[in-house]
């Protein structure tokens, strides 16, 4: 076998059981898909954040773009993981709170990046009444939220890929749940 093929083979293993994982938490995909139709349906705006900024902007981006052509847009907005915590003292109790984080181990939160903002972030939320979400790597050890999806990859560049399928899942799941889900239609 070749240096290539060997590498090539690694590679797709590093891979292959943290993808496994995603596909076995199918449910609690769609439970919190579920949910947030509901905080949608009920007139709820989407707090998007995390310790990269990056990924809170794409959540917002993604929500606010219909799945299905000609459905309403889904009110989000993206926050600076230094004032989400302030920001969302003064949310709304039907909102809705989507972080992604990284959760580094116990006491190696690294405020530059906004790993200790996270939790601080979704605590907030959750005394307010918001419907928290988190999407984790296997190290979490922050507050409890209403649905955490914890994706267990090891290296880092393999959970980043897995967080980002997984909230692109919400995304479709929960528009296709507003347009076919148990609680009817929305407009």
């Amino acid at each position: 076998m070749t240096a290539a093929a060997v590498l090539t083979t690694a590679l797709a293993q590093r891979r292959e059981r943290p993808g496994a994982d995603l596909a076995e938490s199918a449910a609690d995909l769609v439970a919190a898909a579920t949910a947030m139709a509901r905080r949608f349906r009920a007139g709820g705006v989407l707090h998007a954040f995390g310790d990269d900024d990056a990924d809170a902007r794409h959540i917002a981006v993604e929500f606010v773009h219909p799945v299905i052509v000609g459905k309403r847009a889904l009110p989000a907005v993206a926050h600076h993981a230094s004032r989400a915590a302030h920001r969302l003292r003064h949310a709304a109790p039907v909102d809705l709170a989507l972080a992604v984080c990284d959760a580094p181990p116990v006491g190696e939160a690294d405020p530059q990046r906004g790993e200790a903002s996270v939790a601080a972030t979704l605590a907030a939320a959750g005394e307010r009444g918001l419907l928290t979400v988190a999407l984790v790597g296997r190290f979490w050890a922050g507050p409890r939220v209403d649905h955490l999806l914890t994706l267990p990859a090891d290296d880092p560049l393999v959970l980043r890929e897995l967080q980002v399928s997984a909230y692109h899942l919400l995304w479709e799941l929960t528009h296709a749940l507003l347009e076919h889900g148990p609680d009817g239609s929305t407009p």
